[in-house]
């Protein structure tokens, strides 16, 4: 075995050792199951969404090692009652990704990153014990960007979708939301069908719609933040002020922005 395999197989097996301790021996660890683990293990992975979007490669290695942790104790878990190891995880995940890789390991051909994935749900459409139907195990707890964007993958890998990116589809959503207007019930109908609509552009643009999403939204806060600062230096407090000078330190706020 290479040196630098044995330092990656050591340290995992350091990993493993710690975690089995931390079960026997710590308190909060030894009362966990998969339930009160599994909503830290999807925080873990949204603080690694964040460290990749940042491009911060020292925040990508932490937030890496706090995931890895979580599929340990996880694979622990399933190991206590027999169902399962980490290694049968591992070995579980390589036979997958060797089975939805034909391309690679196999006789098909695939040229493009669109009909690699196109290939990887079909194989798992036909995979032993799946829900039936274009939108088996599709989970209904996915945040509703990415929830969307599954559901439209679903759809198009089926054959239905678009060729040409659907600004069009945007627009005429946005026409029948103003229409919408005053009916509280039709307007919540409407954005729904105008942020789907806006999903469906970001997923033939290859653009992650949740990772865009929380980019805006902090951008925004940002920008608040810092109108609410300049305020603050001239003497005022940014809930006194009104609409129309706020809008005013806003725009200060994104011109400093573009020019830092």
């Amino acid at each position: 075995m290479p040196p630098e395999d044995e330092k990656d197989v050591e340290a995992l097996r350091r990993l493993d050792a710690l975690t089995r301790r931390l079960r026997r021996e710590c308190p909060w660890d030894r009362e966990q199951d998969e339930r009160s683990i599994v909503p830290h293990t999807v925080e873990e992975a949204y603080e690694l969404a964040a460290a990749a979007q940042a491009g911060d490669d020292a925040k990508l290695l932490d937030e890496l090692g706090d995931v890895l942790f979580q599929v340990h104790f996880l694979s622990l878990l399933l190991e206590e009652r027999g169902a399962g190891s980490l290694a049968d995880v591992a070995e579980h995940c390589r036979q997958k990704l060797i089975r939805r890789h034909p391309h690679v390991f196999g006789e098909v051909e695939a040229e493009t990153a669109g009909e690699v994935l196109r290939n990887w749900d079909q194989i798992k459409a036909t995979e032993p014990g799946r829900e039936p139907g274009i939108f088996g195990e599709v989970p209904e707890n996915l945040p509703g960007p990415l929830y969307a964007r599954k559901v439209q993958r679903r759809a198009a890998t089926s054959g239905f979708d678009f060729e040409h990116v659907p600004y069009d589809a945007v627009e005429g959503e946005l026409e029948e939301l103003r229409a919408a207007a005053g009916d509280r019930e039709a307007a919540f109908h409407e954005v729904g069908d105008v942020l789907f609509a806006a999903v469906n552009v970001a997923r033939k643009l290859k653009v992650d719609p949740e990772l865009a999403l929380r980019a805006a939204a902090e951008r925004f806060r940002g920008r608040v933040q810092g109108a609410a600062d300049l305020a603050a230096g001239d003497g005022s407090a940014w809930q006194d002020l009104g609409p129309e000078d706020q809008l005013a330190y806003y725009a200060r706020a994104r011109l400093n922005e573009e020019s830092s």
